[in-house]
């Protein structure tokens, strides 16, 4: 049997303290957050801090993952080093999400929840938004509200209402020209402005 971790959970309560291991319970509803950091879902994790600041509700934000060879391929071979590994990378998602969205914890809000899922994005949001008083949270890219795998599974299976919080627009002509950026663009820029600091 393998002994890596399904779920890790950090916790932080509203004075800024983090514990380990939260309890994930408490009466009121929850804000769930499926965060998987591309632009959509940091847009969705700032709307529900926002919602839960609100209704005073736990903030509750989630990574699924599994390993990139799917669970079944894994589990012919299983090796715990690469599960832990793809956990950690799993983690750090989630604590680049905060870190972009808010600057580590979010100000204003009484108790926020980080959750790192080994599963199916899908499955785990709606088996941790199975309560009718909860509130889950997606990003949905620009016109892809309704045609991910992700959204689909969610419409039909949620427990609650579901709040679908779309990209920031980026104007077309700066999407083609971020397609062409290459490393070598990134390298030109860092050079030229450490040329102007000296």
């Amino acid at each position: 049997m393998e002994s890596t971790e399904r779920t890790e959970r950090t916790e932080w309560t509203g004075r800024g303290e983090e514990r380990a291991g939260g309890a994930g319970g408490g009466a009121a509803g929850r804000v769930i957050v499926g965060v998987s950091g591309s632009l959509a879902s940091l847009a969705a994790l700032r709307a529900g801090a926002a919602e839960a600041e609100r209704g005073g509700l736990r903030l509750v934000a989630v990574v699924a993952w599994e390993p990139p060879e799917g669970e079944a391929l894994y589990l012919r071979h299983p090796d715990p080093e690469w599960a832990r590994h793809w956990q950690g990378e799993a983690r750090a998602r989630l604590d680049r999400a905060f870190d972009q969205v808010f600057g580590g914890a979010p100000a204003g809000i009484g108790t926020v929840e980080r959750l790192v899922v080994r599963d199916r994005p899908g499955r785990a949001l709606c088996a941790l938004a199975s309560r009718p008083d909860d509130l889950l949270v997606l990003g949905a890219r620009q016109g892809r509200a309704r045609g991910t795998r992700i959204h689909r599974h969610v419409r039909a299976h949620a427990g609650c209402a579901v709040l679908t919080v779309p990209a920031p627009p980026v104007p077309k002509g700066l999407r083609r020209a971020l397609r062409r950026v290459t490393a070598e663009d990134f390298a030109l820029v860092s050079g030229a402005a450490s040329d102007q600091a000296a």
